[in-house]
C-alpha cells in the first residue's frame, strides 16, 4: 500500500466517522419535515457543497496559517487529538435526555439551513476541522512528495462528502432500513473508533515534541 493511498484511506475514513452523516438525519429529517424529495435532494446537495468548500479552506489556509506563524505541529497533533477523543467519548455514550439541537420546517430557507445548523456545526465542526489539520500537519513541508499527500487528502475530503450526500439524499430509506436501534449502534462503533485515533494523534504528538525539544530519542 502506497503512502499516498494509505493517506486517502485514513483521512476518508476519519473524517467520514467525524462527520457521521448518521447521526445528522434525524435533524436533517426533522428541518424538512414535509418537504418534497426535491427540496431534500437539494439542501443535502447546498449543505455538503458548504462543508467540501470548509474543509478545503481549512486545508489550505489552515495549513498555510499554522506555518506562516511557526505553530509546531506537534502541537496541533495533540490539541486535534483531544478534541477527536472527546468527540468519541460522547458519540460512545448514550445520548442526552430531550437533545434536539435546533427545530424547524420547511418553511424555512433551504440556503439557511443547508448552511446552518447543516453545514455548520453539524457537518463540519471542531472535530472535522481538527481532523483536517491534524492530517495534514503529517505530512513533512520538506518532502517530495507533499503535492501528492495533500492530493491524497483533497480526494478523501471530496469522497467523503459525496457519501454524506447520499446519506442525506436517501435519509429517509436509511433511516428505514437502519432503524433507531441500528444508528445507535453504529454511533457507538464510530465512537470507539474515533477516540482511538483521537489517542493516536495525541501519542504521535507527544513523541515527537519530545524528540524536537531533545528530551527522548526514538534512534
Amino acid at each position: 500500500m502506497s503512502k499516498e493511498f494509505a493517506l486517502f484511506v485514513g483521512t476518508f475514513t476519519t473524517l467520514l466517522a467525524i462527520i457521521n452523516p448518521l447521526e445528522v438525519l434525524p435533524v436533517y429529517l426533522k428541518l424538512l419535515d414535509g418537504a418534497d424529495d426535491a427540496m431534500h435532494r437539494a439542501v443535502a446537495w447546498k449543505s455538503s457543497l458548504y462543508a467540501l468548500l470548509l474543509c478545503f479552506f481549512f486545508l489550505i489556509f489552515g495549513t498555510l496559517l499554522l506555518r506562516l506563524f511557526g505553530v509546531p505541529l506537534s502541537m496541533i497533533r495533540i490539541v486535534g487529538g483531544i478534541i477527536l477523543m472527546k468527540i468519541g467519548f460522547e458519540l460512545f455514550s448514550p445520548p442526552a435526555q430531550g437533545g434536539g439541537m435546533v427545530g424547524g420546517s420547511a418553511d424555512r430557507d433551504k440556503d439557511n439551513i443547508a448552511f446552518v445548523p447543516l453545514a455548520m456545526p453539524l457537518m463540519f465542526g471542531p472535530g472535522a476541522i481538527a481532523t483536517v489539520l491534524g492530517i495534514t500537519s503529517t505530512i513533512r513541508q520538506q518532502s517530495s512528495e507533499e503535492v501528492a499527500s495533500f492530493a491524497a487528502v483533497a480526494g478523501a475530503i471530496v469522497a467523503t462528502m459525496l457519501v454524506t450526500y447520499l446519506c442525506l439524499a436517501y435519509a429517509d430509506k436509511l433511516t428505514r432500513f437502519l432503524g433507531p436501534l441500528g444508528i445507535d449502534a453504529t454511533t457507538r462503533i464510530v465512537g470507539f473508533f474515533v477516540s482511538a485515533i483521537g489517542v493516536g494523534l495525541i501519542f504521535n504528538g507527544v513523541i515527537e515534541a519530545l524528540e524536537t525539544h531533545g528530551v527522548t530519542s526514538l534512534h
